[in-house]
């Protein structure tokens, strides 16, 4: 009895240990159920709405990263729980995962039983294979730093007296220790990935690889400079199309003379959103006065030649802009007859849009409705050639544009002068005729978003490295900025392309130059 007795005991002891795990364990999982919930309200509550497109990009990968945290503690503790009989669920359905890139190289590990003899007592028989399972994970190697190492052969001729040995191979820095891959990745970092120079040195210094800041700087800075004569044929290029994108941003420099920076700024121009071949140039420029883009556009791809040859050539034709006073200087019918302006329905929507988020005007509300209206139609064009899609616009669009502007002018009306709404109003009715250029050539975009998009690398980038360091500097930046972002907009790896192109700037000839332009650019068999 005193044997049972203590059995009981113990068994009594074991009971409220297990109960309290299970009052731990029910506590957790309700407190990891309600971090849950709470990251969930905040991942698709309105207030993520008034961030930023890199605030909420960031936002979003750290709500998913604790979302798999909470997840992952979540079912760790289900697991410990003592399992109880239940209802049978259904499996639950896995998430569809995206297909690994076929162009990856397979490192395959194949998995087989030791012994393929059938384990049945009695049995012992040799088994057939039937057929496999197959499962990929994805994985890295970090960056790897090799040596090139070139050994010339010396060949001498004892009778004669003649050494013979091949020259030395062209490098875009010549005696240096940086190959033309290292080069491309330093300006890469630094010009696509925003790397500052100290964090590169430190991401190299893992790889047991010394480069200080300044070396880094230097392969940049040389870099850059041979990759000027492309930049000029690209911005020809650019200039060379008859609808053109303009839109400019501010960029801080360090100005040592005063102790602290100054608003400079990158102006953009870019071949127009529909069409065939893609190119985007910026210019780094020390103000936002119309000076800027006069001087910009003062340069074609066929420069005058004979009688005419010393009068300034200058780009004509459509340029696609927001209302910016800054641009009426190089659109001044005058000076530039055959040049137009084309407005972006983007800005004019966006006043509206505003009122409606703060639920200020109903009238708003019914003009981005019609609007819409507008972009569904344009949404089945892209694939048109210019007349066609012209045609269309015709059809289909003008009366949308016909309805809207009546519909404009009946409001306005009727609203308060002075008030939100009328300035609203008041901004589309001021612009039409730029609004609708797009009705009148079927080459003519909507609106500027496609520069706009080109423009991001650029805020992304004054948030890392903070301001350019000169104006040389942000000449540099813009000059590879702009091939790189090109390269991108074409298809290309921008390592890849810039890494080929280093390599063979040394003996490529001047006069096949363009080959090297970004959309006409093909890698070499070996690059």
């Amino acid at each position: 009895m005193a044997l049972k007795d203590q059995q009981l005991e113990l068994k009594d002891q074991q009971i409220q240990r297990q109960a309290r795990d299970i009052a731990w364990r029910d506590a957790k999982i309700e407190k990891v159920n309600f971090e849950l919930a709470r990251l969930k309200r905040w991942r698709f509550g309105a207030k993520t709405e008034a961030m930023d497109a890199q605030q909420r990009q960031m936002f979003e990968d750290t709500m998913a990263e604790d979302e798999a945290a909470l997840e992952a503690q979540l079912a760790a503790l289900r697991a410990a729980m003592p399992q109880t009989p239940e209802s049978p669920k259904p499996p639950p359905r896995r998430p569809r995962r995206q297909a690994l890139p076929e162009h990856l190289r397979r490192v395959e590990h194949r998995h087989e039983p030791a012994d393929t003899h059938c384990p049945t007592p009695g049995c012992g028989r040799p088994m057939t294979r039937v057929g496999e399972d197959v499962s990929e994970k994805l994985d890295i190697v970090p960056a790897e730093f090799f040596v090139h190492r070139h050994v010339y052969g010396k060949w001498a001729c004892r009778c004669c007296e003649r050494l013979v040995q091949e020259p030395a191979e062209p490098e875009i820095i010549d005696g240096g220790m940086a190959a033309s891959g290292l080069v491309a990745h330093t300006m890469i970092s630094r010009f696509v990935d925003h790397l500052p120079y100290y964090r590169l040195e430190t991401i190299n210094a893992r790889s047991r690889v010394h480069t200080p800041r300044s070396t880094l700087a230097s392969w940049s800075g040389q870099g850059g400079a041979a990759l000027e004569p492309l930049y000029e044929l690209l911005k020809r290029f650019v200039l060379s199309c008859a609808v053109l994108h303009a839109d400019e941003t501010p960029v801080a420099m360090l100005d040592p003379g005063a102790g602290k920076t100054k608003k400079t700024y990158i102006w953009a121009y870019a071949r127009g959103a529909l069409d065939a071949q893609r190119g985007v140039v910026y210019d780094f420029c020390l103000g936002r006065g119309g000076q800027y883009p006069v001087a910009f556009l003062a340069s074609t791809a066929d420069p005058p030649t004979g009688p005419d040859a010393d009068k300034p050539s200058s780009w004509q034709g459509t340029l696609v802009c927001d209302r910016y006073a800054g641009y009426d200087q190089a659109l001044d019918p005058k000076a530039y007859p055959d040049r137009r302006s084309a407005a972006c329905l983007v800005h004019a929507r966006r006043k509206f849009d505003e009122l409606a988020k703060a639920g200020a005007s109903d009238v708003a509300v019914q003009a981005i409705e019609r609007i819409a209206r507008i972009y569904r139609v344009e949404a089945e064009l892209g694939s048109l050639a210019a007349d066609e899609r012209l045609a269309v616009r015709q059809a289909l669009a003008r009366p949308l544009w016909d309805e809207l502007l009546v519909w404009l002018k009946l409001q306005r009306r009727r609203v308060a002068d002075g008030s939100t709404t009328a300035a609203a109003i008041d901004y589309s009715l001021k612009n039409w005729e730029e609004l609708t250029r797009n009705l009148h050539d079927g080459a003519v975009p909507l609106d500027n978003n496609h520069l706009e998009q080109q423009m991001r690398c650029w805020a992304m980038g004054r948030k890392a490295w903070l301001f350019c360091g000169s104006e040389l500097a942000g000449r540099r930046a813009a000059m590879v900025m702009s091939l790189v972002q090109s390269a991108k907009l074409n298809g290309h790896n921008p390592w890849a392309y810039l890494r080929d192109v280093l390599a063979r700037l040394p003996t490529h000839l001047n006069s096949r130059l363009e080959e090297l332009l970004p959309h006409r650019w093909s890698p070499t068999p070996e690059g």
